[in-house]
């Protein structure tokens, strides 16, 4: 069980580090295809290279259909939707504005456990890191607050916020029901099939005039199909079978740390003494948010010997 444990807690800070990055990546790559294009394309190759590993080497077999819509159903939610409109959004607004609204997934999280798994309601420390993780969140965003009063970032930050909503309850929703067969075979189905949802979405809204291929859209496409995809989502689908929804979806707060810094170095976005403070402030939340579990877990076993 410790095994477990530790290899979930590994898994989350791949998490943390790989997606950081993939908000670059997607910016670069939306620069050069069509943005459900791009996430089709991604999702849908690394669906299937993964699925066909696992069903070829692994020991896993085919699911039933119960479980094929059931992975469907959440690729639609978490792929389609999360993931699509997040790469809609980032041709409007930069890859660290988007990461900043993304880390509100946490509190969506904690909204819908409220309201759908009374097992795993937030104690008063983990609430209080979610809060002063989220105060840091606030801190960057409000460095860019003076470009939201443009139409195309408004739709962008729209955009993301119905991503945002679509993930975390793609997320619990999986967590509620998600305990039949493997797991690495499930995040294949999720990536393939909600690949395959974004292609009408790419006939009916994509510009195609936008395509045109080049070393950087091929580096940022295998970056997110390799790394973006097929380890992190595996990772991901490893750490929420193992670990709490208020301490895996901890990632997004992390992300924003990452995409923001990287998007200063690559893209020269903005990046100061104020975002610095801000990031700082959400370590801090993070910290809270895992004692305040930690803390929870042991008074449990205290009290049930």
């Amino acid at each position: 069980m410790k095994k477990d444990l530790l290899i979930a807690y590994l898994a989350l800070g791949a998490i943390c580090l790989i997606w950081g990055t993939t908000y670059l990546a997607l910016r670069i790559g939306v620069l050069h295809f069509p943005p459900f294009l791009l996430v089709a394309i991604r999702q849908v190759v690394a669906g299937a290279l993964l699925g066909g590993f696992v069903l070829t080497v692994g020991d896993a077999t085919l699911p039933s259909w119960r479980n094929i819509m059931r992975q469907a159903i959440a690729g639609f939610f978490m792929i389609t939707l999360g993931n699509g409109l997040v790469a809609r959004a980032e041709i409007l607004i930069p890859s660290g504005v988007a990461a900043i609204i993304c880390s509100l997934m946490p509190m969506m999280v904690i909204l819908i456990n409220l309201a759908v798994n009374k097992q795993e309601k937030p104690t008063i420390p983990i609430s209080i890191g979610v809060i002063v993780g989220l105060a840091g969140i606030f801190i960057m965003f409000g460095e860019h607050i003076t470009e939201f009063s443009k139409l195309e970032h408004q739709i962008g930050i729209f955009l993301i916020f119905v991503a945002v909503l679509s993930w975390a309850l793609g997320s619990v929703w999986l967590k509620l029901k998600n305990a039949e067969g493997n797991l690495f075979l499930n995040a294949s189905l999720q990536m393939l099939f909600g690949g395959l949802w974004l292609i009408p979405c790419s006939l009916l809204f994509d510009d195609f005039s936008t395509l045109h291929w080049s070393m950087e859209a091929a580096f940022s496409l295998a970056y997110l199909i390799v790394f973006g995809s097929i380890i992190a989502y595996a990772c991901y689908s490893y750490a929420l079978r193992k670990l709490p929804m208020t301490i895996l979806s901890l990632y997004a707060y992390v992300n924003p740390v990452v995409a923001v810094t990287l998007g200063w170095l690559v893209l020269d976005e903005k990046l100061n003494l104020k975002i610095f403070l801000a990031i700082a402030i959400t370590v801090a939340g993070i910290y809270i948010v895992n004692r305040g579990y930690y803390l929870s877990k042991f008074w449990k076993a205290q009290f049930t010997r």
